[in-house]
């Protein structure tokens, strides 16, 4: 049996097979520089390693109180190295991306601050944290006020906007390096890095924090490179490898840091406490393999892009933009069908609950039902081959991860399949 035997035996027509074989033609030298970038990232978290000397009595976890945890304190070390920070928190007790970035807000935020946005709409996710949205512990409860300055229409910063934004309550500028649930592009850590000296340029005292969430390796520096004071993000997106069962990072300037770990555990116990259980092995495997994951992950958003651009359906980042800036890939489908076998098409080609139909639902965070495909072996990861999209117009999927590139191939050819059984697209 032939490859193309291979694929028609899972469900994927001949015709769409050989249509991403005409695509692929076209990644080429898009696929080479992602592998030289992996190469580059491979050696940076390969020296932060090396290093600080990280030991097999390293990759053992603590129990109860975590005091003198050799292993948590040393891959902290490793983390800040790759990120040219003074310090880092990664812990298994940070839950998710969003409690990552609510973590490093409470923690640097005091009553009577303000945040501002010069990116526009964050993620739907904190629309609670802010108190946009009533909720329990916002931002709002504890005093801190929230204002935003939206993007121009051509999806660039309003640098205007943001001057006359900034007041002597802007304690922090939240930048969201990714698109979230708006089909935006993603910003480049140059861009970024443009934003904020123009920033500190008016206020240099002001807290620069990145929501650097989907955006790791995807680049050969990272916010932290180019004037962040802080920037987050989730272990079961990228830098987790696939392999890290749970957890988040905050990298930083060392006050920062100092802040969030007081915020996480106690005042007065900070970064001392905190037991890192049997997942140490997993968070510095993760990481180490995190670079040609994440490369795997771009190569699938490339792919993505060519394949539905085909079809016509608008596409951000378009296939035309082959220097990406995160692993997301956003499809606008303008139609919820479409959305909706979409992620069917991914979830029947996930090695785990291959056999479910994923349904729109409500979701803890978020004011719309959303569909979400993610057959994963870590629950919800979105560096494994996932989709999801909120149930509203425009109805854009926002398709993500793959731990392979083989993987990956296979998730996208079955979408179109999936479409094309519905009679929703034409080959």
């Amino acid at each position: 049996m032939n490859i193309t035997e291979t694929y028609e035996s899972m469900g994927v027509d001949p015709k769409i097979y050989n249509l991403g074989e005409e695509v692929l033609k076209d990644c080429k030298d898009a696929f080479d520089r992602i592998d030289k970038l992996a190469e580059m990232n491979q050696l940076k978290v390969l020296n932060a390693f090396r290093k600080n000397q990280v030991s097999e009595a390293c990759l053992h976890g603590t129990t109860g109180y975590g005091y003198n945890d050799f292993g948590r304190d040393t891959l902290e070390a490793v983390y800040a190295d790759i990120f040219h920070t003074e310090d880092a928190l990664v812990r298994p007790q940070i839950t998710c991306g969003t409690h990552a970035i609510a973590l490093a807000l409470f923690s640097n935020l005091r009553p009577g601050d303000e945040l501002l946005a010069p990116a526009g709409r964050l993620y739907d996710t904190m629309d609670e944290v802010i108190g946009l949205r009533d909720s329990k512990g916002s931002h709002k409860e504890y005093g801190v006020t929230y204002k935003q300055v939206n993007l121009t229409a051509d999806g660039g910063f309003d640098y205007e906007g943001i001057k006359n934004a900034l007041t002597d309550k802007t304690k922090i500028v939240h930048i969201q390096r990714s698109k979230g649930y708006e089909p935006r592009k993603t910003f480049s850590v140059e861009e970024i890095g443009n934003l904020i000296k123009f920033i500190k340029g008016i206020k240099p005292d002001v807290i620069a924090f990145v929501d650097n969430c989907y955006g790791e390796f995807t680049e050969a520096i990272e916010p932290t490179d180019v004037g962040a004071d802080m920037c987050a993000g989730s272990l079961i997106k990228n830098p987790g490898g696939g392999l890290a069962p749970i957890g988040g990072y905050i990298a930083g300037n060392k006050e920062c840091i100092e802040n969030a770990a007081a915020r996480l555990t106690s005042p007065g116990l900070g970064k001392e406490v905190g037991a890192s259980l049997e997942v140490m092995r997993s968070l510095y495997q993760g990481i180490f393999l995190a670079p040609t994951v994440s490369a795997s992950a771009v190569k699938g958003a490339l792919f993505a892009a060519g394949i539905y651009e085909h079809f016509g359906f608008k596409v951000v980042p378009s296939f035309a933009e082959k220097e990406r800036h995160d692993i997301i890939q956003s499809i606008v489908f303008n139609d919820a069908n479409k959305l909706i076998a979409f992620c069917k098409g991914i979830q029947a080609a996930s090695p785990v609950d291959s056999f479910v139909k994923p349904e729109p639902s409500d979701m803890p965070g978020y004011d719309s039902k959303v569909i979400m495909a993610a057959g994963t072996f870590v629950s919800g990861a979105s560096i494994e081959l996932s989709a999801d999209g909120p149930l509203r117009a425009p109805y854009a999927a926002y398709f993500q991860g793959g731990i392979t590139w083989p993987h990956v191939k296979f998730g996208i050819l079955n979408t179109v399949s999936e479409l094309y059984k519905e009679n929703l697209v034409s080959l």
